[in-house]
């Protein structure tokens, strides 16, 4: 009689009751949450609450308060997970926020009881929103509220990254975006000179990716082009990119090695239909 057990094949995502997925963008400004089968469901300034009144418990690309962004995330979301299972997240993180805003991520997203975390570097997850080809070389650059990253992917990783902590909120409301852009042509000046190789070369060549809030300014746009002498692409909907490329991911997530327990096979008996 053979006795090797039959692998799990899991029921279309979302469609399998016992199985829920959300995808996480925890930001400096805000945090957005994307859940399969609904969507948006979350998009809101990055505060916790104490007893000293707000608070913002992640600053600059880095988590400085696990605890509050811990309460916080159980505020916004825990009312919103399913009474039966336990969610899988896709977490987008800067990408080089390094191994502690991972672990602080985790450690907060803990609070929410999930099934396991499975981390997405932004620049990343920016790149599957907007359906680009990350095999071949593509430089992403994503304007936030509080830092800048330029990344550069290609087959499918991140070979090089460079970021600044300045972003919108570090200007003012009549200020031109001169620094903002000084500062992604410097990054983006040396990865040229530090590579050597040709993918940044070929990648600039390709046009450069634009995300993140600073992506809805025009000005921003038409000034990258010209110092860069290169096109630029905004991701649609630049200023949700992270969070939407992180949600697409969840299908490819449903089959991973540390999700596969997420989902059992149906009792004895039971339909085969979608639910």
């Amino acid at each position: 009689m053979n006795t090797t057990a039959r692998p799990v094949r899991h029921r279309a995502w979302p469609r399998c009751r016992r199985c829920h997925g959300i995808a996480l963008d925890l930001g400096s400004s805000r945090t957005r949450a994307w859940t399969s089968g609904r969507g948006m469901i979350l998009d809101v300034p990055t505060v916790a609450l104490s007893g000293d009144g707000p608070v913002h418990p992640v600053r600059r690309g880095a988590i400085v308060d696990t605890p509050g962004t811990a309460h916080m995330l159980d505020r916004l979301l825990g009312h919103r997970l399913p009474r039966i299972g336990r969610p899988l997240f896709i977490l987008t993180t800067p990408v080089l926020g390094g191994v502690a805003f991972r672990t602080e991520a985790r450690i907060a997203v803990e609070a929410l009881r999930p099934f396991t975390v499975l981390t997405v570097p932004s620049a990343r997850a920016v790149a599957v929103a907007a359906g680009a080809d990350v095999i071949t070389p593509l430089l992403v650059v994503d304007i936030g509220a509080h830092i800048t990253e330029a990344v550069l992917l290609a087959e499918g990783t991140v070979v090089d990254a460079h970021r600044t902590e300045l972003g919108l909120s570090d200007l003012d409301a009549s200020e031109q975006p001169a620094r903002i852009i000084d500062a992604v042509v410097t990054m983006v000046t040396t990865m040229l000179r530090q590579d050597r190789t040709t993918l940044t070369l070929d990648a600039l060549r390709r046009g450069v990716l634009l995300a993140g809030g600073g992506a809805l300014r025009p000005d921003i746009t038409y000034r990258l082009t010209q110092h860069l002498h290169a096109p630029v692409t905004l991701a649609p909907a630049p200023h949700t990119a992270a969070v939407r490329g992180a949600s697409h991911l969840l299908s490819a997530a449903h089959t991973h090695p540390s999700a596969a327990a997420a989902c059992p096979p149906p009792a004895s008996g039971s339909g085969s239909g979608s639910g």
